[in-house]
């Protein structure tokens, strides 16, 4: 596969996305802290991870609780959290792709594999941005398929590796990929079911 050149205009999306996001966090953060604000981290994660069975409740809980803002929102903000940490996630594998195919170092497998996940994390990252923009909004059922198709290029960049029973560079990249895309999952589904956090 070819290798495509990375969008200069994605970034630029990526960035105002997160600062409009950020500053919708910031407008429903609540300034008291209730005892019901402060287990929310862990009264979704452990909802989230009797409903998934892949999901893993300490990776929820702790990438949830590192973000400081979690601490004061609400099942929302949370939603938001977790697209915006994916986010991260896939633009930092982004550039680790970038880094490793430059290396010069890997076999022509490799390397092919490699560009496809790059193409893969290209597309996941702007399925991303427009889940966050569809959550905003209200439209659960749109976030939620880009959501899942997002979870799925860390599926796709592993199974490529596996052809030939290669040990792939980025299996903790893919697995936290689809984790936080697990949990924006189920954080989507409890909002668009109106169950309670």
């Amino acid at each position: 596969m070819t290798e495509k050149m990375q969008d200069p205009s994605l970034f630029s999306r990526a960035s105002c996305c997160c600062l409009f996001s950020l500053l919708t966090l910031l407008a429903t953060t609540h300034l008291a802290v209730s005892a019901k604000t402060m287990d929310i981290i862990s009264l979704t994660c452990e909802k989230c991870s009797r409903e998934s069975p892949v999901l893993n409740y300490t990776f929820c809980s702790v990438s949830l609780q590192a973000v400081p803002v979690s601490h004061f929102t609400n099942l929302q903000g949370l939603g938001i959290i977790s697209m915006e940490l994916a986010l991260v996630n896939a633009t930092t594998t982004i550039s680790s792709i970038e880094k490793m195919v430059s290396n010069g170092s890997l076999d022509p497998f490799q390397l092919d594999c490699l560009r496809d996940c790059l193409v893969l994390y290209l597309d996941a990252s702007k399925t991303l941005v427009d889940a966050i923009g569809a959550f905003m909004v209200g439209r659960y059922g749109v976030a939620n398929m880009q959501v899942s198709a997002a979870m799925e290029a860390a599926t796709t960049c592993e199974d490529g590796f596996e052809e030939r029973e290669e040990v792939c560079p980025l299996t903790m990249e893919n697995y936290d990929l689809f984790q936080l895309c697990d949990i924006a999952r189920c954080i989507i589904r409890f909002l668009s079911l109106n169950i309670p956090s």
